[in-house]
């Protein structure tokens, strides 16, 4: 696993799928024999060799660690891999209907911040928003529980509002850029 954009989202997804269906994030603890499974059962590997070169990499990466309990080893998210893995599943399905409201983030993320507000405008990019000034940036779908979570964890919702906008003086390029005419 090296640092390739394709396995940083390749990393998310597997955290997202293992972590799905388990009641809450940051109780993620489950044996290391029992991810193993989940990831076989899933067919996230063609190999056992493939996992272990995986899961040797989360632990490295900082995603997962293993606590002791009971006289048994866990395996429990990091911080960090709760937030990749919120991040995962904010990801906004275009798939939905359109319901005809933009969505509006604006922000104000102070200058003593301003790698946090640079990566903030690339992971609004990465999803879709359209910049309309520095720091405001449009949508037509609404964001989803995860990714508001997802805000809300790492500290950006204080310095975030989010508007949903029904009428707008004339959007026909933004319909046109985002392919929302009939």
């Amino acid at each position: 696993m090296g640092n390739s954009r394709k396995d940083i989202n390749k990393t998310g997804k597997v955290l997202a799928w293992l972590c799905a269906g388990l009641e809450v994030l940051d109780n993620f603890i489950v044996t290391p024999v029992e991810l193993r499974k989940r990831a076989f059962r899933g067919n996230l590997f063609k190999s056992t060799r493939n996992f272990n070169s995986f899961y040797d990499y989360l632990i490295r990466r900082g995603y997962i660690y293993l606590v002791d309990k009971n006289n048994e080893k866990f395996v429990k998210l990091t911080k960090k891999g709760q937030l990749r893995t919120l991040l995962e599943k904010s990801k906004i399905s275009k798939s939905e209907k359109w319901d005809g409201k933009w969505r509006v983030i604006i922000f104000d993320i102070p200058e003593e911040s301003s790698a946090l507000r640079d990566r903030f405008r690339k992971l609004l990019k990465t999803y879709g928003f359209v910049k309309l000034q520095d720091s405001v940036f449009i949508y037509p779908y609404a964001l989803n529980r995860e990714a508001l979570a997802y805000l809300k964890e790492t500290g950006l919702m204080s310095y975030i509002r989010i508007l949903k906008v029904e009428e707008m003086d004339d959007d026909k390029d933004l319909k046109k850029l985002f392919g929302l005419f009939k």
